[in-house]
């Protein structure tokens, strides 16, 4: 079969045919051994315009298979890229935090490294001052309770009576009431700065402040005596003038005393400012708290 050679439009080299021989070769021998078989010329501007052509296909063909293989590669790289500028940010700002930061626990390990030596000055001042409260106040107290020495509290006169608030007039009682051979000296008397209390109420105390001691302390151990004083129609106590502190210390044995009062052939009394004794079977003891009273009762009451 005579061969053909095939030339692309754009070739303008005309077709060429070779000339037909008289015996063809058989097909199975190739062209070079065919006898008196001649190649077509192909002209070399030909073999660049096919090299060319193809190299442009190939780059076109691989930049487009390229720019797809890259295409999505791209847009993770974008999105990397803008989260690792964000991400940059943020460290800076991280690191000048930090920076502050470590400033500033400088400044406070400065500050703190003083406070122990501030903290043990303040303690030992506080110590001081409390001592010196407790003795200011025990001093005051002591003042307090000394001012008080000549004052007797009056307790049942009431309130609409015919003895007025008077020094006189408590005078004149007392006499009454201890069958005195002279009415005792008075400062002042006045009640406790209390509202008027209603009608039925019990009415306010009397303070009483006599001017000399021996006959404020006489009147005392008189009224520790009767307990009960009756003048006229009403029936009257007079006890002593404590200070808050004292009443107080002395009121807390009142549940002691009821029960002691329970106990037969038991002696007791409470001494200034807030001590009980006790006396039993021959045998003296004194508590200055109630807790410790209570214990020992329980004791005896076994």
């Amino acid at each position: 079969m005579p061969l053909k050679a095939k030339i692309t439009n754009n070739s303008s080299t005309p077709s060429q045919r070779p000339a037909p021989h008289a015996v063809s070769s058989p097909p199975s021998d190739p062209p070079s051994l065919r006898s008196g078989a001649a190649g077509p010329a192909v002209p070399p501007d030909f073999k660049e315009e096919m090299l060319a052509s193809l190299r442009t296909e190939m780059a076109a063909v691989f930049k487009t298979e390229l720019h797809e293989a890259l295409k999505d590669n791209l847009s993770s790289i974008k999105a990397e890229l803008t989260v690792m500028a964000d991400l940059s940010v943020s460290i800076t700002n991280v690191k000048s935090d930090v920076s502050a930061l470590k400033s500033t626990v400088g400044e406070m390990e400065t500050s703190l490294s003083t406070c122990p030596d501030d903290i043990s000055t303040l303690q030992a001042k506080v110590e001081h001052l409390s001592a010196e409260l407790e003795r200011v106040d025990n001093r005051c107290e002591d003042l307090e309770a000394r001012s008080r020495r000549n004052n007797a509290r009056i307790l049942g006169v009431p309130e609409e009576t015919t003895i007025t608030n008077t020094t006189a007039a408590i005078s004149t009682l007392l006499k009454e009431a201890f069958k005195l051979e002279k009415e005792p000296l008075l400062d002042h008397a006045h009640r406790t700065l209390q509202p008027k209390p209603r009608p039925g109420e019990h009415p306010r105390t009397i303070i009483a402040r006599l001017h000399y001691h021996a006959d404020c302390a006489d009147i005392l151990r008189r009224a520790r005596a009767q307990q009960r004083i009756k003048i006229g129609d009403f029936v009257v106590s007079i006890f002593p003038d404590h200070t808050l502190r004292t009443a107080r210390a002395r009121a807390a044995f009142n549940d002691v005393r009821r029960q002691l009062r329970e106990i037969p052939g038991i002696r007791f009394g409470l001494l200034y400012p807030a001590r009980l004794r006790i006396t039993y079977g021959g045998a003296e003891r004194q508590f200055n708290s109630p807790d410790d009273a209570e214990t020992f009762i329980k004791k005896l009451v076994k």
